[in-house]
């Protein structure tokens, strides 16, 4: 009777041992699994961003404005409502270097902003671009910022290092690459092998410049293309199709429907052949800029919540016409890769 009792005792702990495991090793429903949780670590192939699978992948969103102009909008609560309203996919922390309260003159508040936005976002499953939004070189300060982000982020697969916003039109393209090389490195000693995006002259249209002399060895690197549609036509679009038939791999980190002042009209015809052009190449974008500035760019009525959850009377025309590109577009339903 008691070895019976015993080998009762022992089937049961067995089959409850069982029981517990099999829940824990139970997997996330999909539709519950947040966008980098389905795709991972990005990697480049070829000129394709690609998800952790080898399949590729776009990302679409918004460029937070200046942090030194616009602090009040760093925070969880606007990330939470870009990534679930909006349906942000990734997110841009343009840190601002050279302007007042900006890095070079308080580096630490600059840092404790960014890094709001970068938890928010990790938080909310989605990718984040650490943004050094200059366009001047300033070599020193690029990476102590770059290695300090590189050792607190470094082995977050939604971070994207965007290393120079935009080079102006008194930055030549050997300097920018010399610059880019160290920053690259630095970068590298730490974090081996997350994206990071690497800026060309005037303002980011230059882009011939790196297809004639790119930064040579380098992995998880894509070069910057901005362009705001009012100014820029046709023409730029066939050069970064050259470029990229060439073998440089393009993000837009950085776009809008109107002038390059950030103001005046909205280009109607323009902006919708961009995003037609993008669709068509998978090239990934973030518009500009989540702010409330009496500007054309600015997405935001000015004085709007500081906490999102904006009603449309809040979000001006521009913000109105990425939000519907964005819900449009990264609305479709999550899926697991079948590999």
């Amino acid at each position: 009777m008691l070895r019976k009792t015993l080998s009762t005792t022992l089937i049961f702990l067995l089959v409850s041992t069982l029981f517990f495991v099999s829940c824990a090793k139970k997997e996330v429903p999909v539709k519950d699994k947040t966008f980098v949780e389905l795709n991972g670590s990005l990697q480049i192939k070829g000129t394709q961003l690609m998800n952790q699978f080898g399949d590729s992948v776009v990302l679409r969103g918004v460029s937070f404005g200046w942090h030194c102009f616009h602090p009040k909008f760093y925070n969880d609560s606007c990330v939470t409502f870009l990534v679930k309203d909006w349906k942000a996919n990734v997110l841009r922390a343009a840190m601002g270097v050279d302007p007042d309260w900006g890095y070079r003159k308080d580096p630490f508040g600059s840092v404790k902003l960014i890094s709001k936005v970068v938890d928010a976002a990790i938080r909310n499953g989605v990718y984040v671009i650490i943004d050094f939004h200059s366009h001047k070189i300033h070599t020193k300060e690029a990476l102590k910022f770059f290695t300090e982000m590189a050792t607190k982020y470094g082995k977050s697969p939604n971070v994207i290092y965007e290393i120079f916003n935009e080079p102006d039109d008194q930055c030549s393209w050997p300097d920018v690459k010399a610059y880019s090389e160290q920053v690259v490195a630095a970068i590298r000693a730490i974090d081996p092998d997350n994206l990071i995006l690497v800026g060309c002259p005037h303002w980011d249209q230059d882009i011939q410049l790196v297809a004639a002399d790119p930064l040579k060895n380098q992995t998880n690197l894509m070069y910057t293309m901005h362009f705001y549609a009012g100014t820029h036509k046709q023409w730029l679009r066939d050069r970064t199709d050259s470029a990229i038939a060439q073998g440089i791999p393009i993000f837009i980190s950085e776009c809008a429907g109107m002038d390059a002042t950030g103001d005046g009209p909205i280009d109607y015809t323009e902006w919708p052949a961009y995003l037609n052009w993008m669709d068509k190449n998978k090239l990934s974008w973030c518009t500009w800029s989540l702010s409330d500035k009496a500007e054309t760019c600015s997405m935001l009525v000015n004085g709007s919540s500081a906490t999102g959850s904006w009603p449309e009377e809040a979000i001006k025309e521009w913000g109105m016409i990425t939000r519907t590109a964005l819900q449009s577009r990264n609305n479709a339903p999550l899926t697991d890769n079948p590999k």
